[in-house]
Parts: C-alpha cells; structure tokens; sequence
C-alpha cells in the first residue's frame, strides 16, 4: 500500500528582505507619459521604457549611427514588400546623408522600384489575374528590365543593380527610386534574383543567361562590401526571408575565406513575422563569438518610419 502524501508546512520556509533581492523593473525603467505640447520627438523616444526590444532600438540606432561616424558601411538588405508600402524615399533619404552605403534587394523589389519610377503604380491584384493567366504579364516591365540587362551585358563592370539603377536616372519619378538613388549617390546596390521568383522571368524578353550573369556580377560586388564590416558596421534586413539571409550568409563567408575580419558588427532583422533563415543567417550566425544581433517584429509602414526617425534624431542631438 503506498504511502499519503502530506502536506508540507510552510512555517519553516525562509523569507528574504526585499532589499536584498535582485529585481529586473525599477522605477526609473518605466514608462514616461508624452506630452506632444511641450516636447518634441526626441522626448517621444525617451519616454519609451528601459525594456527588452525598446532598449534594443535604441541601441542599433547608437550603433547605426556610430557606424555612420566611423565611416564604417550600414548595409540595407530589402525585400519588395518594403518597396510595395512607401517605404523608399525614408531609405533614399538615409542614401542622402551618407548613412546608408550599400543597397542589396531582391528581383521583386526591383520589379516595384522600377514601376513606381517608370509609372507612378506597381502591385497588381494576383489573385485576381491569376484567374486567366495574365498574372505578371506587364509588358513594360518586362521588357524594360530584360531589355537593360541585354543592353549592359558587354559591359562587365556592371551588374544587375547598376544597370538598372543607370536606366532610371530619366525616369518620369526617379526620386522615389531606390535604386536611381544609389547610382547617384554612387553607392553599390546589388540585385539577388532565384530564377523563376519574379515576374519577368515568365516573358518571351527574359534571357536566363544573361539574368544569371548580371545577377552572378552584383553577388561578387555584394561580397566585397561585406569584407568591409570589420570591427564595427550594420547590416539591417527589411522583409526578406529567405533569398537576401541566404546570399549574405554567403559573401560573409566567402570575405571571411579570403582573409577579411569581418567581425564585431551588428545586424538586425526586421520583419512582421520572425522566420529561421533570418533569425540564423542574419542575427544569430554571423554575429557568434562577435558583434551583436537584433530581432524586431512588426509591420514594415511603423517600424522602418521609427527607425529612420530615430536614427535622424540621434544624429541632429
């Protein structure tokens, strides 16, 4: 028969001073209310608690910003979505002041770019054109990118991010492109495309080869910037899961075989919802024994607007 459990007794229990416990809130760490009367954004950022991912903004912006006075490269990897919800001319704006030194998108962000500086729209209703096949079937868009790749193959110090970048120097709205930006401004811009992902790939004017080829050119300029994140520099990504994770991972690898000590800088991912190759290949993997990483989880229109703020704010202070 087994044995009753009884009850302990908790008359012997030893208690502790509440002076001597190690607390995680205290007073000065929390919340302050914002009077938009009297104060201005600098306040707003303040009054935000000393806690967890609050206090994880602020530090990547120090770091930004830090990067920025060092000279040190501040690296923005995208993915379309960015692009599709308005988001360029914060970035173009950050391009502006010398903050932002290097642009890596994928093909669609390209496709969106491309789009609002040729004609002012992008982002086509998919479900509803995939219905009678005409889903990504904009001749314009086709053509004017698989045409520009053609044109600039023979040139072979040029790539995918250059050649477009180059093209839409005369386009009707070329100041809200990201990627007129970065050829003005003469920073690298690199276009990372998986074959099969974006639209034009499924147009008579697409040519694989050549797609490959200038895609292939942008990957080798893309590794040399990241040899340059030594001891010190930022890599944020913007809504990409997969594809940009992916090619970083790579040319941080293929810097660091070839002798670059690429270490000691930070990275972050931000995105509305936290995927594996992000969390691995972005934060956690190339920041191990060195440097430091980031995970921010919210809609892009709040948090990259919050960010550049900031980031402008800790600058004029």
């Amino acid at each position: 028969m087994k044995k009753k459990i009884k009850p302990v007794d908790l008359k012997n229990v030893r208690t502790i001073p509440l002076n001597k416990r190690k607390n995680k809130v205290s007073l000065d760490r929390l919340a302050r209310v914002y009077d938009p009367r009297r104060e201005n954004f600098s306040h707003f950022i303040s009054s935000m608690p000393r806690f967890l991912v609050a206090d994880d903004l602020r530090s990547l912006v120090d770091d930004i910003v830090n990067s920025y006075k060092k000279n040190k490269p501040v690296i923005v990897m995208a993915g379309a979505h960015v692009v599709k919800v308005g988001l360029s001319p914060l970035i173009i704006d950050l391009i502006k002041k010398g903050i932002v030194k290097s642009l890596a998108v994928n093909g669609a962000a390209v496709i969106h770019d491309v789009e609002l500086a040729m004609w002012g729209k992008t982002s086509e209703d998919v479900e509803e054109n995939l219905q009678d096949g005409t889903f990504g079937m904009s001749k314009e868009t086709g053509e004017f990118i698989n045409g520009i790749l053609k044109n600039e193959i023979k040139n072979e110090e040029c790539g995918f991010g250059e050649a477009i970048g180059k093209a839409l120097q005369q386009a009707p709205h070329k100041n809200i492109s990201l990627l007129a930006a970065c050829v003005k401004y003469k920073i690298p811009v690199t276009v990372h495309v998986g074959i099969g992902t974006d639209i034009i790939h499924q147009q008579p004017s697409m040519d694989g080869a050549i797609t490959g080829e200038m895609s292939f050119r942008d990957f080798r300029l893309f590794c040399g910037v990241v040899q340059h994140l030594t001891n010190g520099g930022v890599v944020l990504n913007f809504g990409s899961a997969v594809i940009l994770p992916e090619v970083f991972l790579k040319a941080l690898t293929v810097a660091r075989n070839l002798g670059a000590n690429a270490r000691g800088f930070t990275t972050a991912n931000f995105d509305m919802i936290q995927h594996y190759r992000p969390r691995m290949n972005v934060v956690q993997r190339p920041t191990k024994n060195s440097g430091k990483g980031y995970m921010f989880t919210g809609h892009h229109e709040i948090m990259l607007p919050l960010l550049c703020a900031s980031i402008k704010n800790k600058l004029d202070s």
